[in-house]
């Protein structure tokens, strides 16, 4: 399995779409979506549409994925890449640097960022919104709740605004893994849920099994991050090496230390692994992404 391949295909497959919104798309205030398809179209692994499209192909035998999945793996990109505009703004994390460029407020200006990250928040809705055939009528409905609950007040924005008000004070092990689970984990989850909801997986025990992977693996995830933060390098991260540290944010490192961080990333990536090798053959290509997020230099 070459995962870089597949990463690529995915990659190419979503922003093919992406671009194809911004040449039917026209606003009173040009500069709006100009800023919009700066922060959406600015580079990226674009690691959610793939677990969106991984995930539908673990639940289903239509091949390619049909527009439904497409539609997903644009919604989530659109709210990631909203969520990544506003996060660089100076009263988040006040960064000048997004994927090895400048970040949208420097680019345009901060009143602009904000309203472009708005803008794409509504544009992902907008996207699973549109009617594709009446009989998928409630399982877009479903997607769409579970991409607003990932989002919101029970997930990244709660994560978000948690870790903003416990800058410089320790937390517990559990009080890092609530938050990162919101902060970062929820849309990770939220992809593989949206991926096997737009195959048509029914609730069950499948279902309830890739949302534990997604939890696991959203969190390792963000255990890398932390490293990368540290052993990393400006250049390839494409984005300020040391930041977390810089602002005192907890991390697991700051937490377990490095070699503790090592194993608990080490833990996540296995208990990910088990739970995708009882789907079988079928999971090859989500084992392979999920070593991949482990391992990954950015």
């Amino acid at each position: 399995m070459d995962i870089q391949q597949v990463l690529a295909q995915y990659r190419s497959r979503t922003e093919l779409q992406l671009e194809q919104l911004f040449q039917e798309m026209a606003s009173l205030e040009p500069r709006l979506p100009e800023a919009m398809r700066y922060g959406l179209l600015n580079g990226g692994k674009r690691l959610r549409p793939a677990l969106v499209y991984l995930s539908h192909q673990l639940c289903s035998t239509d091949q390619p994925p049909h527009a439904l999945t497409d539609r997903a793996a644009v919604a989530i990109e659109c709210i990631h890449s909203y969520s990544l505009i506003h996060d660089d703004l100076p009263a988040m994390d006040d960064d000048d640097l997004r994927r090895g460029k400048p970040t949208c407020h420097i680019v345009f200006d901060e009143a602009t960022a904000i309203l472009a990250g708005d803008a794409l928040q509504c544009l992902a809705f907008e996207q699973l919104s549109e009617i594709i055939d009446p009989t998928l009528a409630l399982r877009q409905l479903k997607m769409m709740k579970v991409l607003a609950r990932a989002s919101g007040r029970q997930g990244m924005v709660a994560g978000q605004a948690f870790d903003l008000g416990h800058v410089g004070q320790p937390l517990t092990l559990e009080q890092l893994q609530a938050m990162h689970a919101c902060k970062t984990g929820a849309l990770i989850t939220c992809a593989v849920e949206l991926g096997a909801l737009s195959a048509g997986e029914p609730e069950g025990e499948r279902l309830d099994q890739l949302r534990r992977f997604g939890d696991l693996v959203g969190l390792a995830f963000q255990v890398q991050d932390d490293l990368l933060d540290i052993e990393g390098d400006t250049a390839t991260l494409g984005k300020p090496q040391g930041s977390d540290q810089a602002q005192n944010k907890p991390t697991y490192p700051a937490l377990l230390g490095m070699e503790g961080a090592r194993s608990k990333l080490n833990q996540l990536h296995q208990e990910a692994v088990a739970i995708l090798t009882g789907f079988g053959p079928d999971a090859e290509a989500l084992i392979a992404l999920t070593d991949y997020i482990v391992a990954r230099d950015h």
